[in-house]
This record gives structure tokens, sequence and C-alpha cells, in this order.
């Protein structure tokens, strides 16, 4: 009865976990329908995601959990600017690769989360970690298609859009340690105060641009804030709590798996059968490092 129960739960928290990776895949439909500059998609999304996740917070009756210690709010502050600028360069580098492409090249998160544990923590990389790491430097130039680009017309602007989500990668690592190091706050009153401050440092976007009409782009950046923050990181959030690491280790690339679906779907963006084995060879060593 006891493991009846148990794997009753593992599948709840299983399905929570995939349900949020495959509403996160479909973002970049939402970022590209609203038509806005990146700074203002930033800004939206975090407000209408603090709006939503702090309403979930309230009907689970933990409102209390958003108190923080003099100690914690720094961490705050510093992991919410690092969430803003996060979101904006991917934005930006929608301009310059694809949805699927720029998604998959911000999970190189691993990557640099080794490469810092290593130079901070004095943490011991295995032989078998090295290995990985080139199979994920592998993959990513297979499936990014960069030995074919590189010398193409556009290349200089793949470059960019490829260094961006480079960048926003290593700053998403970052984030993921000072939330590691500030275990006293919960991970959704976390991402609450992320989006909090998110709203507050992108705020002047708006201002900049008050005269513009958003229209019937209002739909779509409630969407980005209800939908792919509020519901996705709530279902994450969730889905985590019940599961072990390697269980969640592969299910976090249901979210990259389905922006190259979406990609390749919505946006007409097919890739060469050699991205899609670069993407297969990333995703494995992602899967082995995480483990």
């Amino acid at each position: 009865m006891i493991l009846i129960t148990t794997d009753r739960r593992q599948s709840t928290h299983t399905l929570q976990m995939v349900s949020g990776g495959l509403l996160l895949g479909t973002i970049g439909i939402f970022v590209i329908n609203a038509e806005q500059d990146p700074a203002t998609t930033v800004f939206f999304r975090c407000l209408f995601g603090c709006i939503s996740l702090g309403l979930w917070i309230a009907i689970k009756g933990k409102l209390s959990q958003l108190k923080l210690s003099s100690k914690s709010l720094l961490a705050v502050f510093a992991s919410g600017t690092l969430i803003a600028s996060i979101w904006w360069l991917y934005f930006v580098s929608l301009d310059y690769i694809s949805v699927g492409l720029s998604t998959l090249v911000y999970h190189l998160q691993p990557f640099w989360l080794v490469l810092l544990g290593s130079f901070l923590f004095k943490e011991r990389i295995t032989r078998s970690t090295i290995v990985f790491l080139l199979i994920a430097i592998l993959g990513l130039a297979l499936a990014s298609g960069a030995f074919n680009k590189i010398e193409t017309v556009d290349g200089r602007g793949f470059i960019i859009g490829i260094g961006l989500c480079l960048f926003g990668s290593f700053l998403y690592a970052i984030t993921t340690l000072i939330a590691k190091t500030n275990s006293d706050i919960s991970p959704l009153a976390f991402a609450w105060w992320q989006c909090l401050v998110g709203a507050g440092v992108t705020s002047w976007s708006v201002s900049n641009h008050v005269s513009v009409s958003i229209g019937s782009g209002w739909i779509w950046l409630i969407g980005l804030g209800v939908i792919h923050t509020g519901i996705a990181f709530t279902l994450l959030y969730e889905g985590i709590r019940g599961l072990d690491t390697s269980r969640i280790a592969m299910l976090q690339f249901v979210y990259p798996g389905t922006a190259l679906i979406v990609d390749w779907i919505y946006f007409n963006h097919s890739l060469t059968l050699t991205q899609w084995a670069g993407a297969y060879l990333l995703g494995m060593a992602l899967w082995s490092l995480k483990k």
C-alpha cells in the first residue's frame, strides 16, 4: 500500500515537471507575438509573474514565507537583477537565432556550474566530468549548426545570438548558486522575490515606451507572466519536491525538447540530421553532468 502511494506521488510529481517543461517550451510563441522590446517584455513577465505567484502563495497559506532576513535581502536583490538580465539576454537573442537553438544553448548552465563549483568551492572535477563537458561542447557546436553558419552572410548575427545565450547561461548558473546558498528561503518565495525585483529594475522600460500602444500584445504579455512564470514555476517547484536528482535532471530536458519541436512546427525552423544528433549529444552529456 505504501509502495503504491509512493508510486502515485512520483507519477504526480513527474507529471507536474513534464507539464511545466511543456509550458516553458512554448514561451517563444508568446515573446514573438507580443511584439515588444526585450526590456518591456521582461518587465511584464516579472510583473504578471509576481502577481500570479503571489496569489498561489496566498492560496496555499504561505505568505509568511515571503518574510526575509537581513541576510537574504542582498541575495534576492542580486538574483532578481540577474534573472531580469537572463530573460532580457534570451529575448534579445531571438532577433539573431531561433527559439529552439537559443533555449538549447541556455541549458549549458550545468557546464558553468561545474566550473564555478571547482573555482569557488574547490570541488574536484572527475575525468568522466571532463569527458562529458567535451561531449556537451561538441553537441552544442553540432546542434547550433556553427560549422555551417559562421561563414555565411548572417554569420556575425549568429555569433552575437550564441554569445548572448552563452552569457545568459553563465548568469543562470550564478543565480542557481545564489539560490543554493540561501536555502532558508522557499523556492516559490525566492521566485516571487526574483519577479518583484526584476519588475523593479526593468520598470524604466515602461516609462520609455509609455506612448507605444501594446494593443493585442497584452494577452501575450499576461500569458508570459501567468503561464510561463506563475503556472510553470509552480508546477516545476511542486514537482521537484518529490523526485530524486537523476529524474529531475532528465525531466529538465522536456523544456528545450519542446522548444525545438515548437521551433520546427510553429516557426518552420527545421533542424538537420546533424543538428538533431548534436542536440542528443548535448542532452546526454548535460544529463550525465546533473546526475
